[in-house]
């Protein structure tokens, strides 16, 4: 028997995702390049230097917590407990130097473009990041309005770490990575280019900044310069939006094409090609053992949260006002905190937000999974604009942290797998990326 499904409120719906950071890409590429010093470069790894580390006054020291993060194995370290590390991408100024303009070397002073915490989880195999928005309001030295971003200008890493801990409400910061953004190009160019399908045409002119963009669409190795631009472009009416879609795309590309035989024979030229643009306080030995954990995490245990919040307005008009609340439902979910609050667990299926968007051109994808999921008892269904790639399997994604809706929309269509990525559309709380695995599940579920 037929069952007519309530009328379907799939309408088109603008996306307002927010800038997942690309600086990331270069901390994960920095990571699983490492990874490869397991081998025959590991004491050559653990006893070095790697990169650069800021002078810390005590009182500064002791923002990040001192624990050891390592124990030995075989002789090889591993992560012995739980660790948040706070990663700084500082913002570009320059990017011709026969222009009259330096690169910055050497420089970690100054605003942050990005910022974002990670944390590496060997309780529960996760790796999470969790993305910072630059102009998010905070408190920094008793001045309401201040920019997260301004925290590293006004007192380095340890601000910036004082500065994220207490908008998390106390989450511990056990480490700091800052990294120029000239890394990126000389990461690029190290490993002789990285091959990406480019979504659309991007093209900007600055003269002011001697920066020149012009990338055409489709697939395409990318040289260091090229990469940078790539990631750097926002001006396609969609600013950080657009931008979110291809930095996920370029960590992905990066993360497959990285580790290969041919890169890991030019380690030690790749390390000295990026070591002047990084300043960490994390040792060799720790570096190793969380390269290692991050090789062998799978793709699943990989999550990308953005910080809640929205648009502020009126005086806050510039700013990402942050939501208390569910910061620390994030930040007690994924990354330790522990408080006596509690959340309800149950889960309203009738006001779960969900965004609908097809990979598979084909015209009856999202209908069907629409009425698929109406009749399960979701109402509050959206399309999106088409993904740009064909997808052979759906991925259903948790955009805000929210595992448990996530495997709910996963429960009650049968198929897809679950992610925690901020490619989703970020103001809603599942989104459905329908791949072409939909015709079999569902013409299989119609037949009982």
């Amino acid at each position: 028997m037929s069952v007519t499904p309530t009328p379907t409120r799939v309408v088109p719906r603008k996306e307002r995702s927010r800038q997942w950071p690309w600086w990331g890409l270069a901390l994960f590429t920095v990571l699983g390049l490492g990874s490869a010093a397991v081998g025959g470069s590991l004491a050559w790894f653990l006893h070095s230097t790697p990169f650069q580390q800021e002078w810390l006054s005590q009182d500064e020291a002791k923002t990040f917590f001192g624990e050891p993060l390592t124990k030995g194995f075989w002789g090889v370290p591993e992560l012995r407990r739980p660790v948040n590390i706070l990663f700084l991408g500082i913002k570009v100024l320059a990017l011709d130097p026969q222009a009259g303009h330096y690169k910055r070397v050497n420089d970690f002073e100054g605003l942050t473009d990005t910022m974002m915490l990670l944390r590496f989880d060997p309780t529960t195999g996760t790796v999470t990041v969790l993305s910072l928005p630059r102009d998010t309001q905070v408190l920094i030295k008793n001045d309401p309005y201040s920019k997260l971003n301004e925290a590293n200008a006004k007192g380095g890493p340890a601000l910036a770490a004082e500065t994220v801990s207490a908008l998390l409400g106390g989450v511990v910061i056990d480490r700091y990575v800052r990294l120029n953004p000239m890394a990126i190009e000389a990461l690029v160019d190290a490993i002789g280019g990285i091959t990406i399908n480019v979504p659309k045409d991007l093209k900007y002119q600055d003269d002011s900044q001697h920066l020149y963009i012009n990338i055409k669409a489709g697939p395409q190795k990318l040289n260091g310069r090229q990469a940078l631009h790539f990631l750097l472009f926002r001006q396609d009416g969609l600013g950080d939006i657009g931008r979110i879609q291809r930095q996920q795309l370029f960590m992905r590309a990066f993360q497959e094409q990285a580790l290969t035989p041919q890169t890991v024979t030019r380690l030690p030229q790749i390390f000295s090609a990026i070591k002047q643009y990084v300043d960490t306080n994390l040792t060799g030995e720790e570096l190793v053992a969380l390269v290692r954990f991050a090789q062998q995490a799978p793709r699943e245990k990989f999550q990308m949260i953005l910080l809640p919040g929205q648009f502020g307005s009126g005086r806050l008009a510039s700013y990402w006002v942050p939501d208390p609340t569910r910061i620390q439902q994030v930040a007690v979910q994924h990354f330790g905190l522990t408080t006596d609050m509690a959340w309800q667990s149950e889960i309203n299926l009738a006001q779960m937000e969900v965004v609908l968007q097809d990979s598979t051109g084909e015209r009856g994808a999202v209908p069907a999974v629409t009425e698929h999921l109406l009749r399960a008892g979701y109402r509050r269904l959206y399309r999106e604009v088409p993904w740009h790639e064909t997808l052979n399997q759906t991925v259903i994604i948790a955009q805000q942290g929210n595992v448990q809706a996530a495997r709910a929309v996963r429960e009650a269509l049968g198929f897809g797998e679950v992610r925690v990525d901020s490619t989703g559309v970020l103001n809603s709380d599942v989104t459905v990326r329908i791949g072409r695995d939909w015709r079999f599940h569902l013409q299989q579920a119609s037949k009982f």
